[in-house]
């Protein structure tokens, strides 16, 4: 199986979490691995309705522009450094909190006493 955090979890189950997450939900489900999403319910944000409506922070460009000093990149090009990537809840075999396991579409049962 694979764990991975969560920085966000969208009401649909979507999660935001670092870059690379999405390729290894991809691979997993390619290679029928269970993929899990362990978070704290605060991670859970029910007023965000899809991943999409997650606002993704993106970092400095020349964190990838430049290494050791040297441009990798020609002067002009445009760089995105996007600090997270979403992973789209159908690649998500469950979420794991503190009040218990659930499916993806299944979160407002979490929030019901």
């Amino acid at each position: 199986m694979v764990m991975v955090g969560s920085d966000r979890i969208a009401a649909n189950g979507d999660v935001a979490n670092k870059i690379g997450t999405y390729t290894v939900a991809v691979l997993a489900r390619q290679h029928r691995v269970p993929f899990y999403v362990v978070a704290p319910t605060t991670s859970i944000d029910m007023d965000t309705p899809a991943g999409g409506k997650i606002q993704i922070e993106h970092r400095n460009p020349r964190e990838v522009e430049f290494i050791g000093g040297k441009r990798l990149v020609p002067k002009g090009v445009k760089v995105l450094n996007p600090a997270f990537d979403v992973t789209p809840a159908r690649l998500i075999t469950a979420i794991v909190t503190e009040r218990g396991i659930v499916e993806p579409d299944k979160l407002k049962s979490l929030f019901k006493r």
